[in-house]
């Protein structure tokens, strides 16, 4: 880390790449999530089709593409060490009372970095699928809330509260 505290920002000021080199290996693991808030009407639609649109198993595929998300990490945010994820685990559940879909993404890995953003990812890349799934019944779906939860391994654990 240099003088400014940022630890993505060389002594000269110019973005660069954590090292890791010297870093001891551990357990880490990171939760986030997102919310995912749909008009009341469109909300009684899909819970009537169970979930299901024209493309398909909205809840199925989301998961599908939070783990490849959170696997892929590396190639969308430049700073990120790719990472050999250990898990990555979607869960998805149906918020009746807020018309909303509550994304929790859960990653784990052993190794000399965290996994906040992959965990990040994840929850953000399956919520945006949920959108592209459902954008032909409206435009006023909102993803919100997108924050890391807690994590654990590394200098220190974090927990939000919630």
């Amino acid at each position: 880390m240099n003088s400014s505290g940022f630890s993505h920002v060389d002594q000269q000021g110019k973005p660069t790449m954590v090292d890791v080199g010297d870093k001891a290996v551990s357990r880490r693991v990171a939760t986030a999530q997102a919310i995912v808030a749909f008009p009341a009407d469109v909300f009684a639609a899909l819970k009537e089709q169970q979930q299901h649109t024209k493309k398909g198993p909205i809840l199925d595929t989301a998961i599908i593409a939070g783990v490849m998300g959170g696997k892929r990490t590396h190639e969308l945010i430049p700073f990120c060490h790719p990472l050999p994820l250990d898990s990555c685990d979607i869960d998805i559940q149906v918020d009746d009372p807020n018309h909303s879909l509550l994304i929790t993404a859960e990653t784990k890995v052993t190794h000399k970095t965290g996994v906040e953003m992959e965990a990040l990812t994840a929850a953000s890349i399956a919520a945006l699928t949920i959108y592209d799934m459902c954008k032909a019944l409206s435009h006023d779906i909102v993803i919100k809330d997108v924050r890391l939860l807690g994590k654990t391994g590394g200098k220190s654990d974090f927990k939000q509260e919630r």
